[in-house]
């Protein structure tokens, strides 16, 4: 990306609110996350893409702290991550996290996975939590599933009340891990339907997935991981007609074919 671009992405955006700063990782000997230098700024939409095993769900759950890093510093709106306890509990109120499963309580209701975080964490009255959970739940298309149990819904209806559930939390950002990877073709849009939704409304968002036409209709920036490093990152005009490297260029032209 030209300096050029990257001023103009920046302007385009907020002040920085996740700031990855030579972060490394590893697994034993395996070295997963490289020198990672990333700056996402308030209401950016940055899609990570690359092969399997490049290192993106360690780097998603590392903004969150489910992955522990070894080396680097990684802030939220100015404030390192906390280490454990109460303050990291408050970190992960506000920062969203949605995985390939849902994750959903088989023995709650719709709506009560959705108000559980913001009654037990964020101390909201039941009635006002109720209110914002039906909001959420008709904004992600499910509202008249609330009084259903998640075995009643199909996969993408789960996975639509897992983005209700972590919006609930009124989080700062949100993270995707591969959402869509579990769910049926015909599922997959209507999950992403909801997440570009999401992303005009201004949502701040890091979105790992395999999902191409989201990363070029939703997302201001590509970040293309590959052993661990950012290997490239532009916009996904530029990125999906001109990749610059050639393990991007190697990358796009196994997927785009099919």
């Amino acid at each position: 990306m030209t300096v050029q671009q990257q001023e103009t992405l920046a302007a385009r955006q907020g002040e920085p609110l996740v700031v990855l700063d030579g972060v490394n990782k590893w697994f034993g000997d395996l070295h997963v996350l490289q020198d990672i230098n990333q700056t996402i700024h308030r209401g950016e939409v940055v899609v990570v893409i690359g092969p399997s095993g490049s290192g993106k769900s360690t780097l998603c759950r590392a903004i969150n702290r489910l992955e522990t890093i070894q080396e680097g510093t990684i802030t939220l709106d100015g404030k390192p991550l906390p280490q454990e306890g109460k303050e990291l509990a408050a970190l992960r109120a506000e920062v969203g996290m949605v995985f390939q499963s849902f994750n959903l309580f088989a023995h709650k209701t719709i709506l009560e996975n959705v108000t559980l975080g913001p009654i037990k964490v964020r101390g909201q009255k039941k009635d006002e939590a109720d209110k914002r959970a039906k909001e959420l739940l008709d904004r992600v298309g499910v509202g008249h599933q609330a009084a259903k149990y998640p075995a009643q819904l199909s996969g993408g209806q789960q996975q639509r009340v897992a983005i209700a559930r972590a919006l609930a939390m009124n989080p700062k950002v949100m993270l995707f891990d591969e959402p869509t990877s579990a769910l049926d073709p015909e599922m997959i849009k209507e999950v992403l339907d909801v997440m570009v939704d999401l992303a005009k409304q201004g949502m701040t968002m890091v979105v790992v997935t395999h999902e191409m036409g989201f990363a070029r209709t939703a997302a201001d920036r590509v970040l293309f991981m590959a052993d661990g490093a950012v290997v490239e990152e532009n916009t996904p005009e530029e990125f999906f007609t001109n990749p610059q490297s050639d393990r991007a260029k190697d990358f796009l032209g196994k997927i785009l074919k099919h």
